[in-house]
This record gives C-alpha cells, structure tokens and sequence, in this order.
C-alpha cells in the first residue's frame, strides 16, 4: 500500500508523513525531492510552477510509486498533487495507493511557511499554491491541520483503519 500525502506547501505533508511511516514501519518518499534543479530555483526565485514544470517531477514520483508497489512495499509519499490530473498520474485511483488530504486555511499555512527557514518553498507562493488546488473530494481520509502532528497521524490511521504501531 502507498499513502499519498498531499497538500498545500506548509500544510504538515513532511512532518506527518515522517510520523506516519515510522508509525507503520512503511518507507518515507519526501516527493520535493524529485523535482528537477530548474523548479526549485524557479520557486525559490519566487515564481510559481507551470503544468509543464511539473510533469517531469510528477513522472519521477510516479515511477516511485509504481516502484513501491512492484515491491509489494508500504510507503508514504508526501506531495502536493494540487490538481486531480496530478494526483490521477501519481495512480491514486490504483486500489493500493490512498489519498490523505491535509486541510488548512491559508492564514495558518502561512504563518508556518513563515516560522520555517529550511524550505525553499517561499510564503509568498502560497496563493499561487491555493490557486491551484483542487480540492479532492475523493480522498480516503481528510484531516485538518488545526491539531497536532501526532493527532493528525491518529486520524489518519483511524480514518484508514490502520492499526498498526497503535
């Protein structure tokens, strides 16, 4: 199985991914690290990314998951997948790959990126990133990021009957 984390950049998909994988022993996928040297320069010039800048990143996570499911592997994947098109390529209609939606408003978001100084993602691509979102309304589980990280992952796996590490 792959659960698929996604969300708006500074909505938690790092943090709850890492706690979620060692909760369930399953392999963490950080889905930022698959894009292209281009996009993150293109972002942390502050410009937000097109379809086209994302297709390469979308295939490489792509590939990864298939890879995990080949392998018959448990693991989590954090990534964005705003679009459904984008969440579509990355399989999540395959029976083993579940989506988490992690929901928050942008003034909380925000206020994240801006506590944070290791991303380089940066706060003001935010609206660009609520532009694009597409809220799923398929998703297996959504929680609200108005809780903390380990409240959030309970809900997860509640929500997914996951009881694993419980």
């Amino acid at each position: 199985m792959v659960l698929l984390v996604m969300g708006v950049s500074g909505s938690g998909k790092t943090t709850v991914g890492r706690l979620l994988a060692d909760r369930l022993g399953a392999t963490f996928i950080e889905g930022d690290a698959y894009h292209p040297a281009a996009n993150v320069a293109k972002m942390e010039r502050g410009e937000p990314l097109t379809d086209a800048d994302r297709r390469p990143w979308l295939e490489a996570l792509r590939a990864v998951i298939e890879e995990l499911l080949e392998r018959d592997a448990t693991g989590v994947v954090a990534c964005s997948a705003l679009k459904a098109g984008y969440r579509e390529r990355l399989h999540v209609d395959h029976p083993r790959v579940r989506l988490v939606y992690l929901e928050g408003d942008a003034a909380t978001i925000r206020a994240r990126m801006e506590a944070r100084a290791d991303h380089f993602m940066p706060p003001d691509l935010l609206r660009s990133q609520f532009e694009a979102l597409e809220p799923p309304t398929d998703a297996d589980v959504t929680v609200t990021i108005d809780q903390t990280p380990g409240e959030i992952v309970q809900a997860i796996c509640d929500g997914l009957n996951l009881n694993s590490g419980a």
